[in-house]
């Protein structure tokens, strides 16, 4: 996908990934009971936790038709993340692509949902 024209970046040339976050880190996500392998509570982060329950909270608003693109999710109703970074093993300068800072950044796009408004 090309780069949106609301995503101006001096470091990155193609789109950045992040519109929305949730529930990255999985050893502070959410409890899900397994029951397959291992019966018992587990807790899961990540694209695994992350993907289910933004697709919940579409489902929620009941507005999938608004979410031909993520140009929606610019336009505010979603609570921002200020701290943490996915930057492991990567030289990207401690920036706003690898580390959560005010307003949009890499690893947290513009926030996480806060109830439905964004949605």
């Amino acid at each position: 996908m090309a780069k949106p024209a609301w995503q101006h970046d001096t470091n990155c040339p193609g789109r950045m990934t992040t519109d929305v976050a949730a529930v990255a880190d999985p050893h502070t996500g959410v409890a899900v009971y397994e029951t397959h392998d291992y019966p018992g509570w587990i807790v899961v982060g990540g694209t695994s936790a992350s993907s289910p329950y933004l697709a919940g909270v579409i489902a929620l608003a009941g507005h999938p038709e608004r979410f031909g693109d993520a140009s929606r999710l610019y336009a505010g109703g979603l609570r921002d993340v200020v701290g943490g970074s996915n930057a492991r093993a990567t030289g990207c300068g401690g920036d706003y692509q690898c580390t959560a800072v005010r307003g949009y950044d890499g690893p947290t796009g513009n926030g996480t949902p806060d109830g439905l408004t964004a949605f």
